[in-house]
């Protein structure tokens, strides 16, 4: 019989930090939908966030606050600034590489943000802190792994000490076959909902399975119609994911221009509101896109921090050194999800959720750049350091008779599910992004 202390599902930084917070005595399965290395994790640009120092705090927690028009939880927001300074040491412990100058790590800043708090490495960091946890995850004896095996359901039952609803595991689609995998704990890092999409910045089969899944079984989902529109997007008439100009490029000097040439926004606003301005732009000139421009940077200020970006603009036929470069706005974040705990607990017992598959009420209505890194590790650490510290007893894990008609045809997801709750909730966003999306 298949049976884990832990399976972890998902493995973007959420999933990949809290395996590696979790202690060596337990046994563990890390599962992934695709290859190990393919999430939205491993395409974040700009950066990751932290307290720089303790005099920032106040400021800190006023950006991310007023980027999240207020609605955001505040004991999550300052769980996650006062926690930020140790993930990044237990980040660079692991290998992970941020910019330096003379040997001190050195900022940056983008919109919405009061001072240069952002570490980075290059134009490319999720990407090098995905590839770092990677090889640290490889080396542990007591994790699993599992690419190519897709989550389809929870497998619950009745717990009789406590009188309510218990995840004692998962189905999975397993080379078309449905499998159970047992385990006393799961957790959920199974990432957003840029799949569901025509106009994303997320990889296509991230298509939030996990918020499906808890939606047909009844675990409590918060804020499912805060979606945020990214401003910046590469535009292109081809099919498939958005290439995303990152943040980043504003926050060093970039300029929005509409198709006269003229600024029409100031590019350091929150992402909601400049999404919004070039939105409007787009619709009173009857254009497809607007423009951005980074050529007052110098060709070498470019190419030394935006290497990654200058590339792939190139391989579309733009120069952005000597040419300004069309942009338009994608989807790029979920900021609702499954409702959980300061410590990732869901609705359901023994049912944990992290990284952007989970609510935990940081980011508001709208997200501050760079805290999703930081938010995904920060609550990762915290389930993982709930389970080191839980009495995992595997007598109490009640799989008889669980093999029912319930899960015989699991083998496929809804995603409806997520999109009939987004129209429900928010019409006027369902029309105005949503309603041409791939579902």
């Amino acid at each position: 019989m298949d049976r884990y202390d832990v399976i972890v599902v998902g493995s973007g930084i959420a999933g990949l930090y809290c395996c590696l917070e979790l202690s060596d005595s337990l046994k563990v399965l890390l599962l992934t939908k695709d290859s190990l290395e393919n999430s939205n994790s491993s395409l974040a640009q700009g950066g990751i966030a932290v307290l720089r120092y303790k005099e920032d705090f106040n400021l800190y927690f006023e950006d991310t606050m007023k980027a999240g028009r207020y609605e955001n939880n505040l004991e999550a927001v300052k769980v996650m600034i006062n926690e930020s300074q140790n993930i990044i040491k237990k980040l660079i412990n692991y290998g992970v590489q941020f910019e330096k100058e003379n040997d001190e790590l050195k900022y940056t800043k983008e919109g919405a943000h009061s001072i240069r708090r952002i570490l980075h490495y290059k134009d490319v960091t999720g990407k090098e802190i995905v590839e770092k946890l990677i090889l640290k995850i490889k080396s542990k004896k007591n994790l699993y792994i599992r690419e190519y095996c897709e989550m389809v359901d929870i497998i619950k039952n009745k717990s009789k000490e406590k009188n309510c609803e218990q995840c004692i595991g998962i189905v999975v689609n397993f080379n078309n076959e449905k499998n159970m995998i047992y385990s006393n704990n799961v957790v959920l890092a199974t990432g957003g909902i840029g799949g569901l999409f025509l106009n994303s910045t997320n990889k296509t089969h991230i298509k939030g399975d996990g918020i499906a899944i808890a939606i047909k079984n009844n675990i409590n989902i918060k804020n499912i119609n805060y979606i945020q529109i990214h401003p910046t997007a590469l535009y292109t008439k081809k099919s498939g994911r958005r290439f995303l100009i990152s943040e980043a490029v504003r926050g060093e000097g970039g300029w929005l221009l509409n198709p006269k040439g003229e600024r029409f926004v100031n590019e350091l606003l929150p992402r909601d509101v400049v999404s919004e301005k070039i939105a409007e732009e787009m619709k009173k000139f009857n254009s497809s896109c607007v423009y951005l421009s980074i050529v007052h940077l110098g060709s070498k200020e470019i190419k030394n921090r935006f290497p990654n970006i200058y590339k792939a603009c190139l391989e579309e036929g733009y120069d952005i050194t000597k040419t300004v470069v069309p942009v338009t706005p994608a989807q790029h974040y979920f900021m609702g999800g499954i409702e959980v705990d300061l410590n990732g607990q869901t609705s359901m017992n023994n049912l944990y959720a992290i990284g952007e598959t989970s609510c935990t009420g940081v980011h508001g209505a709208n997200r501050l750049a760079s805290n999703s890194l930081l938010e995904a590790a920060v609550f990762a650490k915290r389930v993982a350091n709930l389970l080191n510290n839980k009495k995992i007893n595997n007598t109490e894990l009640n799989i008889k008779n669980i093999e029912n008609k319930e899960y015989k045809d699991s083998l496929t997801i809804n995603n409806n599910l997520i999109i009939n709750e987004i129209k429900r909730k928010d019409e006027k966003f369902y029309d105005k992004w949503l309603k041409h999306g791939k579902y």
